[in-house]
Formats: structure tokens, sequence, C-alpha cells
């Protein structure tokens, strides 16, 4: 299987579940345009394996795309296993990972809706590096 989009999702608010939408343009060195983690940081696009949020709906919980705060979905790539530094090519976009998982301090709506939440242990975040459209169903592959 190659590795693909599943879902795009933004929120004009930090901590909480993003909107899946049709399609995010990603600005360099800025991030998702419309989305409250775009800024001048290393945390500018995070992304999930729905291979994650799977073995969440396993358990039970009705989870969707967004449910995590994740902007892109993925299928097919072993996010967790990019190193920081890596390069990929998502869509028209090119990202560099900066961080793989996340400290949180406080248990966010995330959290107590799903009850867990795997973003701090399996999302990965980047860096935009070259900006374009990203939208479900678009290639993905380490540069």
């Amino acid at each position: 299987m190659s590795a693909k989009v599943l879902n795009v999702c933004v929120s004009r608010t930090k901590g909480v579940q993003k909107t899946p939408v049709d399609e995010v343009t990603a600005k360099v060195e800025h991030g998702i345009d419309g989305d409250a983690h775009a800024g001048d940081w290393h945390r500018q696009v995070s992304l999930l394996a729905n291979e994650s949020a799977e073995r969440m709906r396993d358990k039970g919980l009705p989870i969707g795309p967004g449910d995590f705060g994740e902007n892109v979905l993925t299928e097919g790539i072993a996010l967790t296993a990019l190193p920081v530094g890596a390069v990929i090519r998502v869509g028209a976009t090119v990202l560099e990972v900066t961080q793989i998982g996340k400290e949180c301090h406080d248990r966010c709506p995330i959290y107590y809706k799903a009850g867990d939440c795997v973003m701090p242990r399996e999302g990965i975040f980047a860096r935009v590096i070259e900006g374009g459209v990203i939208e479900p169903g678009d290639p993905i592959e380490q540069v």
C-alpha cells in the first residue's frame, strides 16, 4: 500500500479537536492557513497515522478525523519511524519532521472525549519548507 493523506483538518483554537475540510494550504515557515498552530515555530503541522487512531477505534471509541487534533491523518507510512530532520513530500508540500510526540502538561478536551490521546506518543510535528495544497488522497513519500 502506498502512503497517502486520508483527511486534512483545522481548528482556530489550540487544544481542541480539529474539523475535517476538503483541502488545506500550507505556507512556508508558517503552517496550515487558518489553523491555530500555524506560526513561526517548529510545530506548524501535526500528522497522525490512521493506524494509531484505528487502535483507539478498536477499543470502542468513536474517533473520527481531527479528533486527536491532527492536521493530517495519514495511511501507510510509519510516522514515528521517521527521524527528526526527515523530509517528506505530502501532496504539493514538503515538510521537515521537527518533533516526534509531545509532552502534555494537562489533559485536554481530546483526552476527555477519547479516554486517551495518542498524539503525545505517536503524533509527529513538522515545519513547512515548501508550501502548497494538501487534500485527501494526496501521496506521501520520504524525500
